[in-house]
């Protein structure tokens, strides 16, 4: 499984995975530029990793995320998450017509989620997602 994680990843990295990785990369320097926006400059980074390989791995909520990530994440989502996401959309529309790049339209699905909201989020390998936490 771990073999075809990787090469699912790599495959994604050439065809999609690094030109949203940039987008994220210029929402997090837009954040760090501003000052104030620095803990959603760190996210979009965060993100921005999860992007450039995201086959196993998943995001599930951090249980100490509170009432601050909420109404960051209602901030993220006017001034940055929403054009992430229809990114992830309109990637995810020609990727789907293809039958070859069906996995990779079903990533950037998944991905639309945690480009809503990031804060409160973390990233884990797929076989923890569902154990332990």
């Amino acid at each position: 499984m771990k073999v075809f994680n990787l090469l699912l990843n790599i495959l994604w990295l050439v065809f999609c995975g690094l030109w949203m990785a940039i987008g994220y990369l210029v929402a997090a320097l837009i954040c760090f530029v501003l000052i104030v926006t620095i803990p959603f400059g760190i996210a979009s980074l965060r993100i921005a990793g999860f992007v450039l390989w995201p086959f196993g791995r998943t995001t599930v909520q951090r249980p100490d995320a509170g009432a601050p990530s909420c109404v960051g994440n209602v901030i993220w989502i006017v001034f940055a998450g929403w054009w992430l996401a229809l990114a992830h959309l309109i990637t995810s529309i020609p990727l789907f017509l293809s039958i070859i790049g069906i996995p990779f339209g079903w990533a950037n699905l998944k991905l639309i989620p945690i480009s809503l909201m990031p804060l409160g989020q973390e990233v884990v390998p797929t076989d923890e997602a569902f154990g332990g936490r």
